[in-house]
């Protein structure tokens, strides 16, 4: 029984996705982890996701270093190879849903 069951799982891991080729607005590559790419500490992001105007990020302010959506934000549009031109910060519309969490938008000049 096991070699079939072998047989089955090599089977379906082979109908996986291969790596992509494919790219974000601002010529990032879709693989790129974000949430690296972001230079906030891996416990206080949430998301990190590209957007029409630029970066939304949400993050928990409270562990992160001091200026640390400053530094995000320059982070993210670096990828692009551009500066930030303003930060945003978005009212959460339901603060219990994540308390502690902020959410910024980042538009890269």
């Amino acid at each position: 029984m096991a070699p079939l069951s072998l047989a089955a799982l090599l089977a379906l891991t082979a109908c996986g996705r291969a790596p992509t080729d494919d790219i974000l607005r601002g010529g990032i590559p879709a693989i790129t982890n974000l949430h690296q790419a972001s230079t906030l500490p891996p416990d206080s992001v949430r998301t990190v996701a590209r957007r029409d105007f630029g970066w939304r990020l949400i993050y928990h302010p409270t562990r992160a270093p001091a200026g640390a959506d400053q530094g995000a934000a320059r982070a993210l549009c670096g990828l692009e190879r551009r500066g930030v031109a303003r930060i945003e910060r978005i009212p959460r519309a339901d603060p219990y849903a994540d308390p502690g969490a902020a959410i910024i938008d980042v538009y890269c000049a």
